[in-house]
């Protein structure tokens, strides 16, 4: 069993420290002249149809919720007589 531990934490020591750095690039100045661009977009949803799709999807789920809560509220407030 120990022997296993130890093989496991030799390979993740390997893949940790012997991993090429790799070059990442800058993007934080081009997302902060989209974002602070003065277009007449609210800023949640500059980013793009997936925001647009996200924004939509939650305020869709809101609505459905919210009158989900108001048909359980009616249904408690008159109870079936049997």
């Amino acid at each position: 069993m120990s022997r296993h531990i130890f093989a496991l934490q030799q390979v993740a020591r390997r893949t940790i420290f012997s991993s090429a750095r790799r070059q990442v690039d800058n993007k934080v100045p081009q997302k902060q002249k989209l974002f602070q661009e003065d277009n007449g977009m609210p800023v949640h949803l500059k980013g793009g149809s997936a925001d647009a799709l996200l924004y939509r999807t939650t305020m869709a789920l809101t609505v459905v919720g919210a009158g989900y809560v108001v048909y359980e509220l009616v249904k408690a407030a008159f109870p079936q007589k049997k």
